[in-house]
């Protein structure tokens, strides 16, 4: 029986959440754990409930399981990505910093969240210059939802005009551009990613 000082000690690393956690997101029950481990489900179930204890050379067994070294169950778990952007704290870009004709604005809606999967953006389009929206392309994939107004979308030629509350999802290899094909600024959210 550990004394109150080790019990103490071990509770401060959270071994049994650690381990709960591992075998929920391989959507293992205690039973098919017990066959890999050769530990009994009953243990499992102490060991996940901070009842029991394990020793290393059990936890070196359910580390191997999920191919994990004994460090992560005594290292802190990183937090959870969660991250607040307030609208004060965007800034807004112009579409090309020198361009004397601006198509569209926008502001980066995650740009504090490191390692993000994804980019998303507000934008406000405005009606395309005379020689028309410039168009570009990048690598990946793109997402847009028009919020208010019409938004003239060109790909390979041809215009495509999206009205609030319509969207689209296009591979952003193809040259693309984009202009308001409302008498007022259309704007819309736009989210792109590198393609999987």
């Amino acid at each position: 029986m550990p004394s109150k000082t080790i019990d103490t000690g071990l509770k401060q690393y959270f071994i049994g959440p650690k381990l709960r956690r591992l075998r929920l997101r391989k959507s293992m029950g205690l039973v098919q754990l017990a066959k890999h481990t050769g530990l009994s489900p009953a243990m499992l179930s102490k060991l996940e409930r901070g009842v029991m204890h394990p020793t290393l050379p059990t936890l070196l067994r359910i580390a191997m399981v999920f191919s994990v070294g004994l460090d992560y169950f005594f290292n802190p778990e990183p937090k959870p990505m969660f991250e607040i952007v307030r609208r004060r704290d965007r800034l807004r870009f112009p579409e090309t910093p020198d361009a004397p004709d601006v198509a569209y604005f926008f502001e980066n809606l995650d740009f504090p969240v490191a390692n993000r999967r994804f980019d998303a953006y507000y934008a406000q389009f405005l009606t395309a210059p005379a020689s028309g929206p410039r168009t570009h392309a990048h690598p990946g994939i793109e997402f847009m939802y028009v919020i208010a107004g019409k938004l003239g979308l060109q790909m390979s030629g041809d215009e495509h005009v999206l009205s609030a509350g319509d969207a689209v999802y296009f591979d952003s290899t193809i040259p693309h551009g984009y202009r308001s094909a409302a008498a007022a600024n259309t704007t819309a959210l736009v989210v792109t990613a590198s393609a999987p």
